[in-house]
């Protein structure tokens, strides 16, 4: 008697075998497009070094430009990326970070190229740069984020909304709640011309969460939308919720249309303070914050009202967009676009090794 047996079926811990197998390969392909684009870069690097070097040194004239581009395109018939324009972008990346192993040591190295022109057309400082394009590697933004943030002058806003945070909070906790406020926050799903209730600016946030995630920064998870708390018997409702999943603490977010008024402290205050004793584990969470979020503030009247209360609070303004301002954007069909011409770009270099050899 022969016991047939089922080749077909799967071993044990088969599944488990090709799920890691799956992110393994996954994880390298990640390396090595962030490999291949770096080197990409240095590449783009060391041509603009090489022009403005023999423009400065040999006497070049600026129509070298279009003569480099003209023999580089007919020599690599085909390839993009030698286009006037874009060794022009090549120069003015190298007049940003003349020393190459500056370059390749920053966020910026890391990025796109169409996210390194973003940065080399709308900021002056290589301090503003460098800032810009370490946030964007840590947040993985978009081209559209890039330019969105700068436009809206996150730099600026981080970490600068009036708080009382150093009196409520030990300094180093402190220093940590501050670096994740903003001092306005721009939710481009928000018309400012709707007069509408809170409770609808509440829905309206909540219908496009993902896009209210990303101006809140980086690390925030929402809990929930009228968040009920009951003490003593008494119900109490939080417009949102969330939780920072790098600090370790609840952030309670009251939206006011309107003027900041000092009532609105008390209120976020005891909301925090609710969360603090009904919520939060001391042995796991660090203190909740609150965020209060208004169209207008007296900063005269703001400091009275934040020092009337323990509980960390800031205010912070918020603003949306108008229409017009909003189709200025651009579409997720056009960012899709520009996205395939940077990888074909990166492709096409990438498979001609000797181009990279021959600048040199």
């Amino acid at each position: 008697m022969t016991i047939e047996t089922n080749n077909d079926a799967e071993p044990a811990g088969y599944e488990e075998f090709m799920a890691d197998l799956k992110r393994r390969v996954r994880t390298t392909q990640f390396r090595a497009m962030r490999a291949a684009n770096t080197e990409v870069l240095r590449l783009y690097w060391s041509v603009g070094r090489d022009i403005l070097d023999r423009q400065k040194y040999e006497g070049w004239g600026a129509k070298v430009v279009d003569q480099i581009s003209a023999d580089m395109r007919r020599e690599f018939a085909g390839q993009r990326g030698w286009s006037t324009r874009s060794l022009k972008y090549m120069r003015k990346l190298a007049d940003a970070w003349p020393v190459e192993t500056e370059f390749v040591q920053q966020a910026a190295a890391q990025l796109p190229w169409g996210h390194l022109m973003v940065l080399l057309d709308k900021l002056a400082t290589r301090e503003d740069k460098e800032w810009y394009a370490a946030r964007a590697v840590e947040g993985g933004w978009s081209r559209a984020s890039l330019e969105f943030e700068i436009k809206m002058d996150l730099k600026s806003r981080l970490g600068s909304a009036p708080s009382n945070f150093s009196t409520t909070l030990e300094a180093v906790d402190s220093d940590l709640a501050q670096q994740a406020v903003k001092d306005s926050y721009v939710f481009e799903h928000l018309d400012p011309g709707e007069q509408i209730a809170e409770r609808d600016r509440e829905q309206a946030l909540m219908d496009r969460i993902q896009d209210t995630l990303l101006e809140l920064g980086r690390g925030m998870a929402f809990v929930g939308r009228q968040y009920r708390i009951e003490v003593g018997g008494d119900e109490f409702f939080i417009d949102l919720l969330f939780f920072h999943v790098t600090q370790l603490r609840y952030v309670v977010v009251e939206l006011k249309v309107g003027k900041f008024q000092p009532a609105h402290i008390g209120q976020i205050g005891t909301y925090v303070a609710m969360v603090d004793g009904e919520i939060r584990r001391p042995d796991l969470h660090a203190k909740t914050v609150g965020i209060l979020l208004c169209t207008e503030r007296n900063d005269a009247t703001l400091d009275y009202a934040l020092a009337s209360t323990a509980s960390p609070v800031a205010v912070a303004l918020y603003e949306g967009l108008t229409p017009a301002e909003r189709a200025a954007l651009p579409s997720p069909g056009e960012l899709e676009t520009v996205i395939e011409a940077e990888i074909q770009v990166q492709e096409s270099l990438i498979a001609a090794p000797p181009a990279a050899a021959g600048m040199r």
